[in-house]
């Protein structure tokens, strides 16, 4: 990475063919498919979901700070007043998703929360002619169509063994839609902002600010911080570093080269890999309806991938 700012290509600018922003997204993906599981995993010690929104972001922003701090200066320096705003913005709603998003895990299923909280591709089509003038191909309303599709079996099929004890299932999918709208505006923001800014400059003032606004909100609230057991503070730990400073930030590189709908598209994967891990880990196999779902949405990416090449 330039440790100088400087202009990061448009997607128009990058030539066709070009896979590595394609090996950032999945990589992205990856990762941040491991953050329902570690939310999980946290609750189920006794950490509070707004701990858990702040923490992720704290572990994130402090990891980067000696970075940006050190080598990207004249960067940093180099952020223009209107920029500022703009990342605070972002940042403000990307504390908003992961608060929503976390705290609708203690009223409804891994599944459903997944699901709903990864719908943000419809929003951002809706909006990216609006705000972005990025005109949708009609490959990918096609992919957007069959993945929102796959993501609505994978809901129909719902949640099994824990999944079942929860008693506000509307409340826990209402909270995970309000997270999806806030990281609609998030790609939105970014897709603007990003093409402008040093990739890590961008996602440390980003994570910044959501941790800021966080903080407040946990010490104003009088959420409990201390006590826990250790195993919470682990789990706290890797959600910060994996699903938010790997996952999150390559994503954010990507948005520098790609558009906004297809990135936020490609996010919609998120439920295939989480439903993995959660076999894996948590023994929860996956029911027929939750097969089809992800069948449908890796090919709503891949019909979405076949004419999403980014025009030299």
């Amino acid at each position: 990475m330039a440790e100088q700012a400087q202009e990061i290509p448009s997607a128009q600018a990058v030539p066709t063919g070009s896979w590595q922003p394609y090996a950032l997204l999945a990589a992205g993906i990856a990762a941040i498919s491991t953050a329902a599981l570690f939310v999980r995993l946290a609750q189920d010690e006794g950490a509070p979901s707004l701990l858990l929104a702040a923490g992720r972001l704290v572990v994130a922003s402090l990891t980067l700070a000696p970075v940006v701090l050190t080598r990207h200066r004249p960067a940093l320096r180099a952020v223009s007043r209107r920029d500022l705003v703009w990342t605070t913005i972002a940042g403000l709603t990307l504390g908003l998703h992961f608060a929503s998003w976390i705290q609708s895990l203690e009223y409804t299923s891994v599944v459903n929360s997944v699901v709903l909280v990864t719908t943000s591709p419809l929003w951002v089509a809706l909006m990216s002619p609006l705000f972005l003038k990025e005109p949708i191909q009609r490959w990918t309303i096609a992919g957007l169509l069959l993945a929102l599709g796959g993501g609505i079996l994978v809901g129909l099929a719902g949640g099994s063994g824990e999944a079942a004890a929860h008693a506000k299932p509307l409340l826990g999918n209402g909270l995970a839609l309000f997270g999806a709208w806030m990281l609609a505006v998030y790609f939105i923001i970014g897709r603007r902002v990003r093409t402008r800014l040093n990739a890590i400059v961008y996602t440390w003032l980003v994570y910044t600010a959501g941790a800021s606004f966080l903080i407040a909100v946990v010490v104003l609230g009088g959420v409990q911080v201390g006590g826990l057991p250790n195993q919470a503070y682990l789990w706290l730990l890797l959600m910060g570093l994996v699903p938010q400073l790997i996952g999150h930030s390559l994503l954010n590189v990507a948005l520098g080269f790609l558009p906004a709908a297809y990135v936020s598209l490609i996010v919609l994967s998120e439920p295939v890999g989480s439903g993995i891990l959660a076999f894996v880990v948590l023994g929860e196999a996956p029911a027929a309806l939750q097969l089809v779902g992800s069948a449908l949405i890796l090919g709503g990416i891949g019909v979405a991938s076949r004419k999403s090449q980014p025009k030299s």
